[in-house]
């Protein structure tokens, strides 16, 4: 059987999270497994644990790899000098981005992470939390400067959020609707909610 292979855009590592990825989108975290993992690369199930510990610890990378692309995005949002609506709408053209770019590994952040283990599961919903609370201080900064409606912040962001999440159930029309025209509609879509 064949060895795993880096690639230009990344590691042996990256590659095997990619392809778990795919595994745990397709079948569930908890239906997968190791050995149908290394079928599914061509390797030796040995050869996959050169590089990672356990089904565990790929999800942990998994979870944690999206969650600091967020969290990473979110604070150069924060820094640049561009009203509320406009930073808001960054952040939504970002979360659409990724859903489009690393489907699987989103989709398995945002369905799977439930089977982190305590400690992992403990860290990775107070990075949520942080998230969500920093992104509700913007709708409230914006509501204060009359950029943006009088609305309940917490929803403004969970519907934001929400209707990002959908993305998941128009993954098998991205042939019949381009990338950009789809960013473009959602985010004026939602950014137009917001505007005062």
């Amino acid at each position: 059987m064949a060895k795993i292979k880096a690639t230009a855009n990344g590691s042996r590592q990256d590659v095997i999270i990619k392809k778990a990825a795919f595994l745990f989108r397709k079948k569930g975290f908890r239906a997968a497994s190791m050995r149908e993992l290394a079928e599914n690369m061509g390797v030796e199930a040995p050869s996959l644990y050169n590089h990672i510990g356990s089904k565990g610890e790929l999800l942990q990378s998994i979870c944690f790899k999206i969650a600091a692309l967020f969290m990473k995005q979110l604070e150069e949002v924060e820094t640049r000098q561009v009203s509320i609506v406009e930073k808001l709408e960054q952040l939504i053209r970002f979360h659409i981005r990724l859903m489009l770019q690393l489907y699987d590994e989103v989709y398995v952040a945002n369905h799977e992470w439930k089977y982190l283990d305590e400690i992992s599961l403990s860290q990775f919903l107070s990075q949520r939390k942080l998230y969500e609370a920093k992104m509700i201080q913007l709708v409230k900064k914006g509501i204060r400067q009359n950029e943006i409606k009088n609305i309940h912040p917490q929803v403004a962001v969970l519907t934001i959020l929400s209707a990002v999440k959908g993305l998941e159930i128009l993954q098998k029309h991205k042939k019949e609707i381009g990338e950009a025209e789809l960013e473009n509609s959602i985010a004026e879509y939602l950014v137009k909610g917001l505007i005062k």
